[in-house]
């Protein structure tokens, strides 16, 4: 249920309109954050649920730039999520949406796709250690779209005596950003880690990162902090490469995991930073189902960030695999951290 006394907070000033990803490309009130807070308002108020209640709350990408910017210390993006569950409870959801439900409840990822989640690891998923302090979590974007980078993943993360999950289940984010319920994908995923008597788990998705984070009594870390804290111990070898890095939404702002990813960078190439980095980063257009749902709005939103690219720099990386898809079907020539990890090190690896 959204909380009035929470939603009461905003003052109507407006600053949110400045940063709003949706907002800048739509022009709507109803779509940027203050607009999306008086149609919460008008919620608890006991409005008709409808169309429109559904599409302005739907048009928001979690980013959490509102949230990073709001004087009057809102959180908008956890109220527009509380606000999404009530809708779907009243049954009014896009049916991009409700496809993301059922593929999860029958296939336990996102895109209803029938094939082993781990078929990246070929004949090797047979000869996975059984139990292990750490764990990889793959999630459902590299498992299905980016296979190699889940295979290089975890080729690096086995170094240090780091397993998969043999019957690994989407993290339940998409369903958590869009008001459907998760529980069950927590606790199947949970359960596995028991029985493996994992203390820890690492992912590579920051969408993943902050669904895993939400489990509670888990370590978790992104693969940009547990490789950083092993550097020494890769041996890289730089590459004659200038490159700018991309802050996932869910692992900079929503996490607070900035300087990670560029020391590796660093180790690795010359880094130059976006026009807009760190806790002022665009927003790719993925996330919060927007990519979903409302795909040519997610495009636009990537395509503005691409704008910030700076002309030096020869690649945009990233540390999440949905941004490095909306990048690159955008136009951007976006890759992931790990591919560059993987080009930096000795053949032997």
């Amino acid at each position: 249920m959204i909380d009035p006394r929470a939603v009461s907070g905003c003052v109507r000033c407006g600053t949110c309109r400045s940063v709003c990803p949706v907002f800048q490309e739509t022009g709507w009130e109803s779509s940027g954050a203050r607009g999306k807070m008086l149609v919460l308002k008008s919620m608890t108020e006991g409005a008709n649920l409808d169309s429109g209640c559904r599409d302005s709350l739907g048009t928001c990408t979690t980013c959490a730039l509102c949230t990073q910017i709001c004087p009057a210390a809102v959180r908008p993006t956890g109220l527009i999520e509380e606000g999404r569950r009530d809708l779907v409870l009243a049954n009014v959801t896009r049916q991009e949406h409700r496809r993301l439900n059922r593929n999860l409840l029958r296939y336990g990822n996102t895109f209803g796709d029938g094939r082993d989640r781990l078929g990246w690891l070929g004949e090797e998923k047979e000869m996975l250690p059984k139990s292990a302090d750490f764990v990889y979590f793959a999630g459902c974007v590299n498992s299905y779209r980016y296979p190699e980078t889940a295979k290089k993943t975890f080729q690096i993360l086995s170094r240090f005596s780091v397993t998969a999950m043999p019957k690994e289940m989407c993290c339940g984010s998409p369903l958590l950003r869009t008001g459907f319920d998760a529980g069950f994908l927590r606790e199947a995923n949970l359960e596995q880690m028991e029985a493996m008597g994992a203390r820890a788990i690492i992912t590579g998705c920051a969408g993943c990162y902050t669904a895993l984070k939400g489990y509670g009594g888990l370590e978790v870390y992104s693969v940009p902090e547990f490789l950083n804290q092993r550097l020494e111990e890769l041996d890289i070898q730089p590459l004659d490469l200038t490159v700018c890095y991309h802050d996932p939404c869910h692992l900079g702002r929503h996490q607070g995991v900035y300087d990670p990813p560029r020391r590796i960078l660093e180790a690795i190439c010359s880094l130059v930073e976006m026009k807009a980095s760190r806790e002022k980063a665009r927003c790719c257009g993925g996330g919060g189902g927007v990519r979903a749902a409302y795909p040519e709005l997610s495009q636009k939103i990537a395509r503005r960030r691409l704008l910030d690219v700076p002309a030096e720099a020869d690649a945009i990386v990233t540390a999440c695999p949905l941004c490095v898809r909306n990048l690159r079907d955008a136009g951007g020539n976006a890759i992931d951290l790990i591919d560059l990890v993987s080009r930096a090190l000795p053949p032997s690896l």
